[in-house]
């Protein structure tokens, strides 16, 4: 195996965790179900909630729904890498399926709110956050209007928690806006390539290409 397969295969092995957080109605649901149908290296970390299902939603494919007293006994069990509790619901990301997703070499996205991926940020320091946001404020109304499923009294709240979300946006490592679908699907696939060859993910690579310097350094004496 030459250098550049070594280096691939390397690169290939280890997974990347990606959070992905956005104003709600920003798209990015839809956003990351074009990154998973457009590329083959991605598995969707499906979170746990305890708000109840919209309309076509499936219990265990976009969400593991569970009652209050469900979610808390799996907190009480350490089976969540975070939680929030969000517009009244609870939010938390299960931990087994992501660290089995990282070890097989998938990149693992987690579509969660602010306050979890500050907290997976804490835990996993090599995690890369992307913040989707529209390319307007009266963009971002249009389309939570547009959607259909909430009342006008929810979609103020959504877009007064949006306001506050805003003042966060900066502990995240890229900004995406999500104008043109396609468009920002490839922005966020180009970013998350570029992120795999970042130091902080490339440890073990570092690591070995050094020692076989010392040994080169070694014959030189």
């Amino acid at each position: 195996m030459n250098e550049a397969e070594r280096c691939a295969e390397q690169m290939k092995n280890k997974g990347i965790l990606i959070v992905i957080s956005g104003f709600s109605g920003a798209g990015k649901g839809t956003l990351v179900k074009r990154l998973l149908q457009k590329y083959d290296n991605y598995a969707l970390s499906i979170s746990m909630t305890t708000r109840q299902p919209r309309e076509g939603e499936r219990d265990g494919v976009e969400y593991f729904f569970r009652d209050k007293e469900q979610f808390e006994a799996t907190i009480a069990q350490n089976g969540l890498i975070e939680y929030a509790c969000y517009c009244g619901n609870y939010y938390g990301t299960p931990k087994a399926y992501v660290e089995e997703q990282l070890e097989a070499g998938k990149d693992v996205i987690l579509e969660i709110e602010i306050q979890g991926a500050l907290k997976v940020k804490e835990q996993f320091p090599e995690s890369l956050l992307l913040f989707v946001t529209p390319p307007s404020a009266a963009e971002l109304e249009r389309r939570l209007v547009g959607r259909g499923t909430e009342s006008m009294e929810v979609i103020r709240k959504r877009l007064a928690r949006a306001s506050e979300e805003s003042e966060g946006i900066e502990a995240y490592d890229y900004i995406v806006v999500n104008d043109v679908l396609d468009v920002c699907v490839d922005e966020v696939h180009h970013l998350v390539d570029a992120a795999r060859r970042a130091p902080v993910r490339r440890e073990a690579f570092i690591k070995e290409i050094r020692e076989e310097l010392k040994g080169f350094a070694k014959g030189a004496e």
